[in-house]
């Protein structure tokens, strides 16, 4: 056994995991820029060199793309960045994103054979590590060796399905004309996520990649209103739809329609525009600096808001979830930030009633619950406790309880066929995989799934692309 094989698999004795350095308390709360400084060449390769590269390695197992950690993590303990990056590529088409959002102690990390006793290795701030250096030391994909198919593919939705798709059929000589209503790609990578979480120039950097294999851009372009779906479907071999979900799911609460109540994706979006100089639109921008603010829910969206709200200079802000913290469906680690921020959590608790003042909202009324038995889903059920109830005063309320389909009115028109949900029928009964009704349409990501992770978005969409590949190949 070599030296360095011998040094690295008891490294993790010798070495404790390590996060990225964070900014300073004072800064984060003002500014809208990440909050975690990346890792330095001798920081990622330390981190890297915990890894005891398992036989089965449970990381890998349990992230949806299945990257290629272990052997990853050695090339960036060895140094080796650019081959450590074309291997991430290998298996994922945005992994200097899924580095900085995925919730990688729910994933990878939760799953690292390190995590009891040791701690796991910090997985996702190496990747992240590794993208960013082998951009900046200039690497990008090699497709010297890919055969131009002649064929075409319209991709509507320039998320992360949609990129990822492209990507993929990039990678077998198909060429992909990219159609987004917004004025930038990314979807809600760019709108919806906040910059102190995902900064617009990594989203830029990943279009120029984009750009340079070939892909080409269309925004600003609403189809069935800019260019008809007919026309899209006539000038393209196949057509991937990766619209994800955006229709916001109400409480069915008295008072939610009350003036200073708002939508968890308004809120973002509008914030986030305004921060790039770009133009509102739909969503206008909503400053909370001052006011007393409660958010309804407890995912990532909801930790986005609070957040957000921290930093636009809120003079409060609550977060109410009906069960615990251990049955929060989003990233821990993004609510011990929301913690140190200053958010306040109330968990075991359900909004009943949003109280109003001359139609503008003023209070929450709240009750508290304890968990029950398990529902169909498997999560113990939240109970009312009778007796409990209470009023948060409130400014602003941001409704946050996810995402519902938002299938296109001209879907019936073109037989694409969607379930009793509203989300697009793309599953194991169709002849390839995530192919529609119509067979030259595909499509994946939350708009066949559901709203999920920016990552299972990712792996449905390859999965999709190979089905489209193999379409146009008959």
């Amino acid at each position: 056994m070599s030296k360095l094989n011998i040094r690295t698999k008891f490294e993790f004795i010798d070495r404790d995991r390590e996060n990225p350095h964070k900014r300073s308390m004072e800064s984060r709360k003002h500014e809208f820029i990440e909050i975690y400084d990346p890792f330095q060449q001798p920081e990622g390769e330390a981190q890297a060199e915990r890894c005891i590269a398992c036989g089965n390695p449970y990381c890998q197992w349990k992230c949806p793309v299945h990257n290629y950690i272990p052997d990853w993590l050695k090339l960036a303990a060895e140094g080796r960045i650019i081959e450590a990056a074309e291997l991430a590529h290998q298996t994922n088409s945005l992994p200097e994103i899924c580095g900085r959002i995925c919730p990688q102690d729910r994933l990878c990390e939760g799953a690292c054979t390190l995590n009891t006793g040791f701690g796991a290795v910090t997985i996702g701030a190496v990747e992240r590590h590794i993208t960013d250096t082998a951009f900046a030391q200039g690497w990008r994909p090699d497709l010297s060796g890919v055969v131009a198919s002649g064929h075409t593919v319209a991709i509507i939705g320039a998320g992360p399905a949609g990129l990822a798709c492209a990507d993929v059929l990039a990678r077998n000589g198909v060429k992909s004309i990219v159609y987004d209503r917004h004025p930038e790609i990314g979807g809600l990578l760019s709108f919806g996520i906040p910059e102190f979480k995902l900064e617009h120039k990594v989203i830029r950097t990943r279009r120029r990649i984009l750009e340079g294999m070939g892909i080409e851009f269309v925004l600003d372009t609403n189809i069935g209103s800019d260019i008809s779906f007919s026309r899209v479907l006539e000038d393209h071999d196949a057509v991937f739809l990766g619209l994800g979900t955006y229709t916001p799911m109400k409480g069915g609460m008295p008072g939610e329609d009350a003036r200073g109540v708002y939508r968890a994706l308004d809120y973002l979006i509008g914030n986030t525009k305004s921060l790039l100089d770009m133009p509102a639109g739909e969503h206008d921008f909503i400053d909370l600096k001052g006011q007393s603010v409660v958010v309804l829910g407890g995912g990532d969206t909801a930790m986005d808001c609070v957040r957000t709200a921290i930093r636009q200079g809120a003079s409060e802000v609550h977060c109410l979830y009906r069960r615990d913290r251990e049955n929060m469906p989003g990233s821990q680690t993004e609510v011990d930030n929301a913690m140190e921020e200053g958010v306040q959590f109330r968990f075991n608790v359900q909004a009943l009633e949003v109280i109003e003042s001359q139609g503008t909202a003023s209070a929450v009324k709240v009750i508290e619950t304890r968990l029950g038995q398990p529902d169909e889903s498997g999560r113990q059920r939240p109970q009312a406790v009778e007796g409990s109830e209470a009023e948060i005063k409130a400014d602003a309320v941001i409704v946050a309880y996810g995402f519902q389909a938002s299938p296109e009115n001209w879907f019936e028109a073109f037989d694409i066929q969607t379930n009793e949900w509203g989300l697009v029928d793309a599953g194991e009964n169709n002849r390839l995989a995530y192919q529609t009704s119509n067979p030259k349409v595909f499509a994946a990501g939350d708009m066949v799934r559901g709203a999920d992770l920016v990552v299972t978005a990712i792996a449905d969409a390859r999965k999709a692309a190979e089905g489209i590949v193999s379409y146009l190949d008959e």
